[in-house]
């Protein structure tokens, strides 16, 4: 069963699934201030917009990402 560590920013909940994450990179480069890996932790919903997470996180290519709005919970 895969860990799973979530982080918010009030709006919306970044899920990260350690165990799925290839290491690609595209979240770092996409947004950098939100996406740290070399600091622990290593994501900082507050470095942008809910809007933005979104859509960065909407590129992961291996899932490892995921995100929900907290006003619709996480299985909506």
């Amino acid at each position: 069963m895969s860990k799973e560590h979530e982080y918010s920013n009030g709006e919306v909940t970044i899920v990260w699934k350690p165990d799925l994450c290839i290491h690609s990179g595209i979240c770092a480069r996409g947004l950098h201030d939100v996406f740290k890996p070399k600091e622990k932790p290593w994501i900082h919903p507050e470095g942008a917009t809910s809007e933005e997470i979104v859509n960065q996180v909407n590129k992961c290519p291996s899932g490892a990402l995921s995100v929900y709005y907290n006003k619709e919970g996480k299985n909506e």
